[in-house]
């Protein structure tokens, strides 16, 4: 190129946005490995999210829309693009009866928490799932027997492509099993709940099971959950482990003793290690029990 085409863009976003290069991809991350993005930018209001979608019109520059990267591995070649994540203002809670708004970039375990403070029942299940409300929408996140899906009214979701903001309710959002139609290039601003009225007492208590249980039966230290889908009546992790995987380790990588659907990665680990550990997963269990496992994982940069 003749000129920078960041120069303009850089100057005319707003000071409570961030714009910055060569960004460090695994600090977004849980699994914390993976490479750079050439650009990275996060947006506190929607002029912010109208700029960024003014420069990706004016620049054919691919984007990634990333929550707390609880589901992500990321490349160590990174991404050639630009890396966007709402900020702290998309995190407002609201609570009207019943009803609850949250931002997209509000922390489930927090909402959890503040639901059940407010004497709201339904949504406890959210304590133990490390995202933010916009990718659990957007992927229909879940635990514990339930899922976004179960108490969602509508979202609110703006397209970086056509500079759209539009409310879609819940029977045009077609969620499946980890499924939505919210599409790569839409960020999931916020969303609206329908929960029910319950005790405070009795949802502490629930949340509290559900730390414990999780405590007991998950690995904490650098993984990213659940690494495949359960396949229809069946669990992904009874499969691995029976398929004799727990423990196999591919370099930095490891399937984890503590429960066989997930990985975990050493400090300073690497990406292509959890990719190859998880294609020799799906080779060694479709081997033993003739079930092809699919990835719940979102994976960038791979082909």
């Amino acid at each position: 190129m003749d000129r920078d085409p960041f120069i303009n863009f850089e100057e005319d976003i707003d000071t409570r946005n961030i714009f910055s290069r060569s960004y460090e991809l695994k600090e977004l991350s849980t699994y914390k490995v993976g490479g750079e993005a050439a650009f990275y930018t996060k947006v506190f209001d929607f002029n912010g999210l109208m700029k960024i979608a003014d420069f990706i019109s004016g620049n054919e520059m691919p984007i990634l829309i990333v929550g707390n990267g609880s589901n992500l591995l990321i490349a160590d070649s990174g991404f050639n693009g630009l890396v966007i994540q709402l900020g702290e203002t998309f995190a407002q809670i609201e609570i009207e009866g019943e009803q609850v708004i949250a931002g997209g970039s509000t922390s489930l375990p927090v909402l959890a928490r503040r639901t059940v403070q407010a004497g709201l029942s339904g949504f406890e299940w959210a304590v133990g799932v490390p995202g933010s409300v916009g990718g659990a929408v957007r992927m229909n996140a879940g635990g514990h027997g339930a899922s976004i899906s179960d108490s969602l009214l509508n979202a609110e979701i703006f397209n970086f492509y056509t500079k759209e903001k539009r409310v879609v309710a819940l029977e045009d959002l077609e969620m499946s099993y980890r499924s939505t139609s919210v599409l790569n290039h839409e960020v999931v601003s916020q969303a609206r709940f329908s929960l029910n009225s319950g005790s405070r007492e009795e949802g502490e208590e629930k949340i509290s099971e559900i730390i414990k249980w999780r405590r007991e039966n998950q690995p904490g230290g650098q993984n990213a959950g659940s690494v495949f889908m359960n396949p229809l009546n069946d669990s992904a992790g009874r499969l691995i482990e029976e398929s004799g995987l727990k423990g196999y380790r591919v370099g930095s990588a490891q399937v984890s003793e503590k429960h066989a659907n997930f990985i975990q990665v050493e400090k300073n680990g690497s990406a292509n290690d959890v990719y190859l550990l998880m294609t020799e997963i799906q080779s060694k269990v479709k081997k033993h029990t003739g079930i092809a496992l699919q990835t719940e994982t979102v994976m960038i940069g791979f082909d």
